[in-house]
C-alpha cells in the first residue's frame, strides 16, 4: 500500500485480512507519511507477528517512524549506486530492453546521465528513455544532449 492514499482504515481492513492468513507481509511506500496514529494503527499487529511489515522511505526513519514502531523494526539503508553500476545498468538496458533495442543508441558521453541520477537507477533509466524518445533509430547520447532533454522536463 501507499501511504500517500492509505489511512487508518485500510490499515485495518489489511491488518484484519492478514488475521486469517500465513505470514502476511505488508509493504507501505512512502512509510514517513504516515502520522503519528495511522503508525499506531501498525503497532499491535507487528508485536504480535500478525503482519511483517516492511515500509520503505526516502527520509530518516529515526525522525519519520515513530520510536514505538522503529524499536520493533531492523532498518536497513540502501546506499547510491556507484558509477560503474550505473553505466553497466545503461548498457544493459541498451542490450536488453524491447524499445531500446530496436534503436541505434550510442553513449558517446555518460557524466551528465550519472550526475543527474544522483546514483538512483529509476531516474537514470528515465531519463536515458527521455533522451532516447527525442530520436526515432539513431541516437547520440551526450551530455550536452541530457542536459538540454533534463532542463525541458
Amino acid at each position: 500500500m501507499s501511504a500517500v492514499n492509505a489511512g487508518v482504515k485500510e490499515v485495518r481492513e489489511v491488518i484484519e485480512k492478514a488475521k486469517h492468513e500465513y505470514q502476511s507481509i505488508l509493504f507501505i511506500d512512502e512509510i514517513h507519511r504516515f502520522n503519528k496514529s495511522q503508525q499506531d494503527a501498525l503497532l499491535h499487529a507487528v508485536e504480535k507477528g500478525i503482519i511483517t511489515l516492511i515500509g520503505a522511505t526516502t527520509e530518516n526513519p529515526s525522525f519519520e517512524v515513530n520510536s514505538a514502531l522503529l524499536s520493533r523494526s531492523q532498518v536497513y539503508v540502501l546506499k547510491s549506486l556507484e558509477e560503474k553500476d550505473l553505466i553497466a545498468l545503461l548498457n544493459k538496458a541498451i542490450k536488453e530492453d524491447e524499445v531500446l533495442k530496436k534503436k541505434k543508441i550510442s553513449l558517446k558521453e555518460t557524466a551528465a546521465l550519472i550526475n543527474i541520477s544522483g546514483g538512483d537507477a529509476r531516474k537514470l533509466l528515465n531519463l536515458l528513455e527521455l533522451v532516447c524518445n527525442t530520436s526515432r533509430d539513431k541516437i547520440e547520447v551526450t551530455d550536452a544532449l541530457v542536459m538540454d532533454i533534463a532542463q525541458k522536463k
